[in-house]
């Protein structure tokens, strides 16, 4: 087997299918939706979007519903379950009473969502009453405990996987705030000992439980009666608990399908500091590029998804080959044989440790060193007792001292420099913002650096300067049409939420699309407000002058110059080569990926694509 020497030393950075870019199996998450199906749940509304009445049980399921479309796009690899309770029909693995777990056929009780549970979830109110039903499941002088049974059901649920490879949640939606306020004394103090033990016992299994309450208008949700001791709040916690918990229902009723990086661990690394003082950091993606999802090859019978063998056949006896393969490179009129672990170990450059050089001024750091997202770090005692302490120690001199750190970064296949920046906490109206920890700025090498005067050798005359008054007038313009409060989460990718949408109509056999706003579009009617158009024509003014129309006018002749300009010089470089004989002898894989865009460019055809891609469109485009 020969060998591609772009393919086997190529860097994992660069593929965009490497563990940054892809959820494994250690980042899954275990949802349990607990829906209170009490008849108050049915009897209480409140506005909804269209301003019309809703009942807290269809703000719920609409909830649900909503966030169960996103998870297929944006955690396709976490599993959920949905689960009832105070309903009339029983439904669980423990037969308990009031309990109903909703689920389809060919899928386990907590399982990746699927396109028929989703289907049937967003049609369970027209049915809910007639096959499940409601009522109240803690009543005065009956045992039964709802709520109780509920989160054994969900704990039982949440047994599947560890919690070291995955996170599991109860997320319990509920408007009554005393679920025992109906009994007296001694049976109100029992059940609540025991639901609240039943609680503890899951969050000492590494269960959290969150609480989504739904405050009736008439009163508001009052969270300290009962739930602050089953969720765990108290002092400032609680105080902050309703404004963030409803805040968190309206993420959930208005999320975008967006493919969001979730903030778990991408990769644990070992910090080594001096005289062999090591400790453990957790990485963490916090931005990354959001594209569609990978294509999955489908069964066209049971519609599974396939699973891709490959076997080596013999070419002289047709037999399938058993042993592994040895791989070679041609070197000197001799085959030079590689196993696939020596091949890892060529590629290993470095154990992949993280160790400290020095630290530097933060004057010292540029912005456009930043060639690429940065990565958060953060201590973990879980491999390392102590590894908290001392990056604490570490972090708060850093910023005491304005200092960052340089280490070195032993990637597998990429080692480079890198600098640790830290970053203190940021909170606002007692909530944190953001968190403390470091980010690792991957530092560019000398050639990734090159002088503005490189990009353009060929420039004749300096570029046009803009003079003061000119200056003034686009800052102007510009503090006109500022968005205060920026962020790039405020806005979603149009192709992608139209291509999520064409998915779920799609998934779901929906006749109609779903429609999505383009948030990048101007704002039309900003732009039309006087103050904005004062300011654009001060400005158009200020570089054009009063001839407008012929200053444009010649700029578009310039501009086309200068393209024809380009176009000489690729079509100059194209006739260094004999096209039609490299094509003829199947050289053209001979030449790299630059040489074969000189071409492509001589002739206005695409650029984009891998070297394979390139040479057939040169082909096509010669006729060959």
């Amino acid at each position: 087997m020969d060998l591609d020497p772009e393919d086997v030393f190529k860097d994992e950075e660069d593929d965009p299918d490497n563990e940054f870019f892809q959820q494994s199996e250690s980042s899954k998450e275990y949802v349990v939706y607990l829906v209170d199906a009490s008849p108050k749940m049915f009897n209480t509304t409140c506005p909804g979007n269209d301003q019309k009445d809703e009942t807290h049980f269809h703000t719920s399921v609409s909830c649900i519903a909503g966030s169960l479309k996103t998870q297929i796009i944006s955690r396709s690899y976490d599993e959920v379950a949905i689960c009832f309770f105070n309903t009339r029909e029983k439904k669980n693995l423990q037969d308990l009473n009031g309990v109903f777990v909703f689920n389809v056929a060919e899928r386990e009780h907590l399982d990746r969502p699927t396109a028929r549970l989703i289907k049937e979830f967003d049609c369970i109110e027209e049915s809910f009453m007639r096959e499940i039903g409601s009522q109240y499941g803690i009543v005065p002088g009956s045992r039964e405990n709802s709520l109780y049974n509920a989160l054994w059901v969900a704990q039982a649920l949440l047994r599947k996987g560890s919690i070291k490879t995955a996170d599991k949640r109860i997320l319990l939606f509920t408007n009554e705030d005393d679920p025992f306020g109906s009994l007296q004394d001694a049976a109100k103090k029992d059940m609540t000992r025991t639901t609240l033990q039943r609680a503890k016992d899951a969050q000492d299994l590494g269960i959290s439980i969150e609480l989504l309450p739904l405050s009736r208008p008439d009163s508001e949700f009052n969270v300290s009666t009962f739930y602050a001791d089953l969720i765990g709040l108290d002092g400032e916690d609680l105080a902050q608990f309703m404004p963030s918990a409803s805040q968190k229902l309206e993420d959930m009723k208005d999320q975008l399908r967006k493919r969001m990086f979730t903030k778990r661990v991408v990769r644990r690394i070992e910090f080594h500091i001096a005289n062999g003082l090591s400790i453990a950091l957790n990485t963490y993606a916090l931005i990354r590029p959001t594209v569609p999802g990978a294509i999955t090859w489908l069964d066209s019978v049971t519609n599974h998804p396939l699973k891709t063998e490959r076997s080596l056949i013999c070419e002289d006896t047709g037999a399938l080959i058993q042993e592994p393969p040895k791989l070679f490179q041609p070197y000197r009129n001799e085959n030079v044989k590689f196993l696939p672990e020596e091949i890892a170990e060529i590629k290993r450059i470095s154990p992949g440790k993280l160790r400290l050089l020095g630290f530097k001024p933060l004057s010292c750091l540029k912005d456009y060193y930043n060639l690429r997202p940065s990565t958060f770090v953060y201590p973990s005692d879980q491999e390392v007792v102590g590894s908290t302490c001392i990056f604490i120690a570490l972090h708060r001199s850093m910023l005491k001292h304005k200092r960052f750190a340089v280490a070195y970064y032993g990637a597998s296949s990429h080692p480079q420099l890198v600098a640790l920046v830290a970053q203190d906490e940021i909170t606002s109206a007692g909530a944190q913002m953001e968190p403390p920890g470091m980010h690792m700025i991957y530092l560019p090498y000398s050639d990734d650096i090159r002088d503005d005067e490189e990009i353009f050798p060929d420039t004749e005359e300096d570029a046009p300067r803009a003079d003061e008054d000119q200056i003034q007038k686009a800052a102007a313009l510009i503090k006109r049409i500022y968005v205060k409060d920026f962020s790039a989460f405020q806005f979603a990718n149009p192709a992608l939420q139209r291509h999520y949408a064409v998915l779920q109509a799609l998934a779901l056999a929906e006749d109609d699309i779903p429609e999505t706003i383009d948030e990048t579009a101007p704002d039309e009617e900003g732009l039309t407000r006087p103050a904005v158009v004062k300011a654009a024509e001060a400005f158009k003014l200020s570089v054009y002058g009063d001839s407008y129309d012929e200053e444009s006018d010649m700029g578009k002749e310039k501009m086309s110059e200068a393209s024809r300009k380009r176009k000489a010089i690729a079509e100059n470089a194209a006739k260094d080569y004999d096209w039609g004989n490299l094509a003829d002898k199947g050289q053209l894989k001979n030449l790299t990926v630059g040489d074969l865009k000189v071409y492509l460019n001589a002739h206005n055809l695409p650029v984009s694509g891998k070297k394979e891609a390139l040479i057939s469109r040169i082909l096509t485009h010669m006729g060959k």
